[in-house]
């Protein structure tokens, strides 16, 4: 954990303004920023994962975004070693490393650090992809429920990759993967870490309007020119990225149908979120609305 004492984190469900702010924040303190985002890290997803433009980064160093081909993998271990090095380096030029994002398990495995879990094994992993094409995604997830309650409840059914994982640790071990998680429930690395939170229903507001802007910029061309393209399992899952491609294959469904179903999604992601925010009993919560100097009385910095 001493790799990111130096460092704050802003998180908040998506669309709450975490990007905008953490660069008012990183101009004040003279930061850079990390993202911890799972999704901006593939060149070519940009305006679905809402990725910080060019002029942008030009502002503000950005750092582990546009780090990978869209057939490459990355697992919450490789992100934390590779946060670790650009926070080193951050640290090095006398700056701050500014963590902003939401994706969660990132997010714990910075303030509470990884769990040991056995090694993937091939073949069960191949049989639990075909059962899931074969049987589907839900009854898949059904399955998890009756061995592993707890990882079934924090899992979306569409969650695939994690609920195949999640069985499949369970088959090469006999222990629910929750169980070996207990690392995660040991008090969290003093990083300070702010959460931004906002009224359920204008969060949901914000979700809608934000799918929207997206489709008006280019969204569904930029799906369209990714369709040809190898991607691996975690880039093609992305969320809307998935819905368009969809639709874009043809699955009977409408454009105005699809944006519908992303804005649903988006919605229940961002609950999930919220669930797991609702756990950070140390972290400190700010309005959605608040300004840069009220987010930086709420920080307390190290001295360089």
């Amino acid at each position: 954990m001493n790799d990111f004492s130096d460092a704050v984190i802003l998180t908040g469900p998506t669309a709450s303004g975490k990007s905008g702010l953490a660069m008012q924040l990183a101009e004040e303190i003279g930061g850079e920023i990390i993202a911890m985002d799972s999704m901006t890290l593939y060149r070519g997803m940009d305006i679905g994962t809402a990725k910080p433009t060019a002029e942008e980064r030009e502002r503000i160093p950005h750092h582990l975004i546009d780090v990978l081909e869209l057939q490459e993998s990355a697992n919450v271990a490789w992100w934390l070693a590779r946060a670790a090095e650009a926070c080193q380096e951050i640290c090095s030029r006398g700056k701050r490393a500014i963590f902003v994002g939401g994706t969660p398990f990132y997010l714990k495995a910075l303030l509470h650090g990884l769990f040991e879990s056995p090694p993937t094994d091939g073949t069960v992993r191949a049989r639990l992809e075909a059962e899931a094409q074969a049987i589907g995604e839900a009854k898949l997830h059904t399955r998890l429920a009756e061995v592993d309650r707890e990882s079934a409840n924090r899992l979306h059914p569409n969650d695939v990759r994690r609920v195949i994982r999640a069985l499949e640790v369970y088959e090469l071990t006999g222990r629910p993967l929750s169980s070996l998680q207990e690392s995660w429930k040991r008090p969290p690395a003093a990083i300070p870490c702010v959460i931004l939170e906002w009224p359920r229903d204008a969060l949901y507001e914000r979700i809608d309007r934000r799918v929207e802007a997206m489709m008006a910029t280019g969204w569904l061309e930029e799906v369209r020119s990714l369709l040809d393209r190898p991607m691996s399992r975690e880039a093609s899952q992305a969320l809307g990225y998935r819905e368009l491609m969809e639709h874009l294959m043809g699955n009977g469904l409408t454009l105005a149908e699809t944006v519908t179903l992303i804005q649903q999604r988006t919605r229940q992601f961002a609950k999930r979120q919220l669930t797991w925010y609702r756990s950070m009993t140390n972290a400190q919560r700010i309005d959605g609305r608040a300004t840069v100097s009220e987010l930086r009385k709420m920080l307390v910095f190290k001295p360089n």
